[in-house]
């Protein structure tokens, strides 16, 4: 995530109001990094005339009349850029702006927030912490601001506070999917599966045949090494929508965990063969191959680079993708473009070990030691920082790390 918000959804913006898209997200990590997103959370509408389009889909509004003030042009373009910066992903670029903007600006709901979620989008949830507490006290208890405050105090290790979070954001709009998928992105971006678990439970109260949910709650028991309670919730997930991307998703990340990579193959390579192009399926298709055997000069390895290359395209934020690309280019001898894309990786998700052992090894074969060390040594602090975590976790985690850290290392 880091679906989080983060994990695996895009966000756009308008008038220096950011708008939800989603994917889980993840943040995802999004986002995220993650360069993750949101969409489709609403709250209450003002009238058509006082906000634009976007604004109007993500529920969001300004309130001029709060406080009295004389506007500053140059916060006004430091809003408008860090607002494009955000739109953009480049999330710590934006911080500057955004910081340059916050208050002075006569949308100072779109400078916090924006601000708010550029800071989980970069790990920092200590930082937005406050500034949505604050938008809350200032009169937007809404379900956005509610929602990524969920996302952040994941991301703190605040559970209860989480949970506390996203139970208001729920009362305001108990059945919005999303809201619950945002929040389940974030768990799993900090391989928190327990908590996970209770934010697809509370979901599920309000949507018992949500498909997404069932798919959400099978990936964290997978993760709990749970797996054959995980199979029910796969089959629902295929069961409640079956022509969904989700069902195909289900189908194919069931075969992997089962070890089955040639059906894996099929049910993606079926789903993305009856229109579902979503930037998962597609990088689920092009793992599942990869980790087949598939060599260069094979279709096969014609085939994965490309439902690798269009998967980045549509969802650049997206860390699986841009790792598994760049473990394919690593085998085609393609260095320079490994390394570029493993390096996005690391930045998108600096705690997966697998980035780092490949990056060692692109780095060694373009003549570049001093890296190739220092990648292993970030690799080895990993290791080390894993294994203590496992040791130390509740009963309830310990495996749930333990099995993480197995598919981290694949």
């Amino acid at each position: 995530m880091t679906g989080s918000i983060i994990a695996r959804h895009k966000r756009s913006l308008t008038s220096g109001v950011v708008m939800k898209e989603v994917v889980d997200s993840t943040i995802a990590k999004c986002m995220l990094l993650m360069l993750c997103a949101c969409t489709g959370l609403q709250g209450q509408l003002p009238p058509r005339d006082q906000i634009s389009r976007g604004a109007q889909n993500f529920g969001l509004q300004s309130q001029p009349g709060d406080v009295a003030f004389r506007v500053d042009e140059q916060a006004e373009q430091d809003l408008r850029k860090g607002t494009d910066l955000t739109h953009k992903g480049a999330f710590t670029e934006a911080i500057s702006h955004l910081l340059a903007a916050y208050g002075k600006v006569q949308n100072e709901y779109a400078a916090g927030f924006n601000l708010a979620l550029c800071y989980v989008a970069t790990s920092q949830p200590k930082l937005a912490i406050p500034i949505l507490n604050d938008l809350r006290i200032q009169g937007h208890d809404n379900v956005d601001v509610n929602n990524l405050l969920a996302q952040a105090y994941v991301g703190d290790s605040q559970d209860e506070k989480a949970l506390d979070a996203l139970r208001r954001a729920a009362s305001l709009n108990p059945t919005n999917e999303k809201l619950y998928v945002f929040v389940a992105d974030a768990c799993t971006a900090k391989e928190n599966y327990v908590l996970g678990l209770q934010v697809v439970d509370l979901g599920m109260t309000q949507l018992p045949n949500s498909a997404r949910l069932h798919f959400e709650r099978a990936m964290f028991l997978s993760s709990l090494d749970r797996f054959d309670n995980a199979k029910r919730d796969f089959e629902l997930a295929q069961s409640l929508a079956p022509d969904s991307d989700v069902a195909f998703m289900a189908a194919a990340q069931q075969a992997m965990f089962e070890g089955d990579v040639a059906d894996a193959v099929r049910a993606a390579r079926k789903g993305i063969g009856t229109g579902h192009q979503d930037f998962m399926l597609l990088t689920l298709l092009g793992e599942a191959l990869l980790r087949g055997g598939i060599t260069p000069g094979q279709p096969e390895f014609d085939e994965a680079r490309d439902a690798l290359e269009r998967a980045v395209t549509e969802r650049a934020n997206y860390p699986s993708a841009q790792l598994t690309l760049g473990k394919l280019y690593l085998t085609a001898g393609r260095v320079e473009d490994a390394i570029a894309h493993l390096e996005i990786a690391r930045q998108l998700n600096p705690g997966n070990p697998a980035i780092y052992s490949n990056l060692a090894t692109a780095y060694r074969r373009e003549g570049r030691p001093s890296q190739a060390q220092d990648a292993l040594e970030t690799l080895a602090k990993l290791n080390q920082a894993q294994a203590e975590k496992i040791r130390n976790a509740p009963g309830d985690r310990k495996a749930g790390y333990a099995e993480a850290d197995r598919q981290q290392h694949q």
